[in-house]
């Protein structure tokens, strides 16, 4: 099958959608202005892509975008659209670019960087879909408060400005309370209060702020769950009484359904680990079999992020037609979604890729390095023999052989950035945390047939079996680039790469036995 066919097939039947009747969430967003922050990332372009499509009526998409990496916010904003999973849109809408409008900003600085004029022009917004987030574990203190906590004040207070606010929604984490091990679906305590942790990045240099971090982090992994935690103490002071709701994923992968299977364009968390595996680098992970892998398809959060909005609107509108609306808490405490798969489709990390092992070896890519060999080790010192013997002595031997030949050496460098990741994986992934969903459950029941069969919220009927025979061919296609007809010729050259692998085996082998009579003679014994 040729890669284009592949893609056409995964993608859903667009008659599907409109089986069950007409549907009152994509009514809500008709003639309504939706602002999007984070819309360039993996999270965003699905955003886009699914409002565009499943919620046509829509008036305009504000997409709040700043220049990065050399290229202006324009530059970003006209390559947005050449992604395939634009092109069920540009088949199904073709008009669609009539409603998007570009908002030149940033939302890590001060009045997140908008001119006056566009300032204005969004107070014409109804919902604020407020993404945009560091998501780099490894960041600065300082950029990650920036962007993750004052980026989620500021957003408030433009929200504030706009008189017709129907519904903001915060896309968080399901970890930023990770410290815990039961996550219900309500606010807990902040490390730190925001406006402190804001005056610290403020007043604070660079040396003595880093210096501070550890103690600030305290029992949290890292800067991302740590700032994420901070920036829901936002969302919960909400000092301006707005319609918010907040939606915590837990480790988002790869697309089960809309707008095609298996799509993803980062390696990320879980998707690393896999990639790592399938093209031969990565043969260990310290992790625990046994733990239940809380991952979540991201066609189930975006469901979730546009449900969620429409609800808060619905009963936002209840209370205020209630007279009796001083006793509703819905309106003191914003709704949160934890939006988990271990509630209804629980899957260890031994059996996920036990999965993708049995699926991935059916079509190996052309782009594999080595023959795969992975083992993930509970323990932790098991991890680092492993590690020793699986990853740095073959690069040792690798890089040298390169440099006889006069190749630059570069496994080692390769070896040194995948051990400082999967360090950090191996923390959500030697632990065990427990969630409450039934405000997703609530949300799903809420649902009319048609809106239940067109966003997917419940995943009762989900197969990880079914997932992830998509999943790795997603990964082959869109993350390795190697489309899926070199198959025939990649079981070829793998079955080479085994051989190859085998006798490497066999020499290293050979090489430790040696290593071990010499020092045995050498002692005497």
């Amino acid at each position: 099958m040729s890669q284009a066919a592949y893609i056409r097939d995964m993608m859903s039947d667009p008659a599907s959608d409109l089986a069950t009747g007409p549907s009152e969430v994509s009514s809500f967003y008709s003639n309504l202005n939706v602002l999007l922050t984070g819309g360039n990332g993996f999270l965003g372009r699905l955003l886009i892509e699914r409002i565009l499509r499943s919620c046509s009526g829509v008036n305009t998409l504000f997409l709040l975008l700043r220049a990065k990496k050399g290229k202006s916010s324009e530059d970003r904003f006209e390559e947005l659209f050449d992604d395939v999973i634009f092109d069920r849109l540009k088949r199904e809408k073709p008009g669609f670019a009539q409603k998007v409008r570009l908002i030149e900003g940033d939302v890590g600085q001060i009045g997140l960087g908008l001119a006056p004029e566009q300032r204005e022009l969004l107070r014409a917004t109804n919902v604020v879909i407020h993404g945009a987030a560091t998501v780099r574990f490894d960041e600065t203190l300082r950029t990650a408060t920036n962007i993750n906590v004052r980026g989620t004040k500021e957003m408030l207070r433009l929200a504030k400005e706009m008189p017709n606010l129907k519904a903001f929604v915060h896309i968080s984490t399901a970890y930023s309370n990770c410290v815990r091990e039961f996550i219900d679906e309500k606010f807990y305590p902040p490390p730190i209060d925001s406006d402190k942790l804001l005056n610290l990045v403020e007043i604070l240099d660079d040396a003595p702020l880093q210096h501070l971090t550890p103690v600030l982090l305290g029992k949290y992994p890292n800067t991302y769950a740590f700032s994420k935690a901070v920036a829901e103490d936002v969302i919960r002071r909400n000092d301006h009484r707005l319609p918010v709701c907040v939606v915590r994923p837990s480790i988002v992968i790869a697309t089960s359904k809309e707008p095609v299977a298996g799509w993803i364009n980062n390696v990320y968390g879980a998707t690393g680990i896999v990639v790592g595996a399938a093209v031969g680098l990565l043969r260990t992970l310290h992790c625990d079999p046994d733990m239940i892998a809380d991952l979540i398809p991201a066609d189930y959060v975006i469901n979730n992020v546009i449900v969620a909005a429409w609800d808060l609107a619905e009963a936002r509108n209840s209370n205020i037609n209630n007279a009796d609306s001083s006793k509703n808490p819905e309106i003191d405490e914003p709704p949160i979604y934890n939006v988990v798969s271990s509630c209804q489709k629980p899957i260890t990390w031994g059996k996920f890729m036990q999965q993708i092992e049995d699926f991935g070896l059916q079509i190996p890519s052309m782009l594999c390095i080595w023959y795969y060999c992975f083992k993930l080790n509970k323990y932790e010192w098991v991890h680092k023999m492993y590690a020793i013997f699986l990853h740095l002595l073959p690069a040792l031997i690798v890089d040298s052989v390169a440099r006889i030949v006069g190749r630059e050496p570069m496994l080692w460098k390769a070896y040194k950035k995948i051990h400082k990741f999967s360090a950090v994986i191996s923390y959500f992934a030697t632990q065990q945390w427990r969630f409450n969903n039934n405000g997703v459950l609530r949300l799903s029941a809420k649902l009319s047939p048609a809106d239940q069969n067109q966003f997917e919220l419940n995943m009762d009927k989900f197969s990880w079996s079914e997932y992830n025979y998509h999943f790795i061919r997603g990964l082959r296609v869109y993350i390795v680039k190697d489309p899926l007809h070199t198959g025939p010729k990649a079981v070829v050259r793998y079955a080479r790469l085994r051989l190859a692998h085998y006798t490497l085996i066999s020499v290293l082998c050979g090489i430790i036995f040696w290593l071990l009579w010499t020092l045995v003679r050498f002692m005497g014994i």
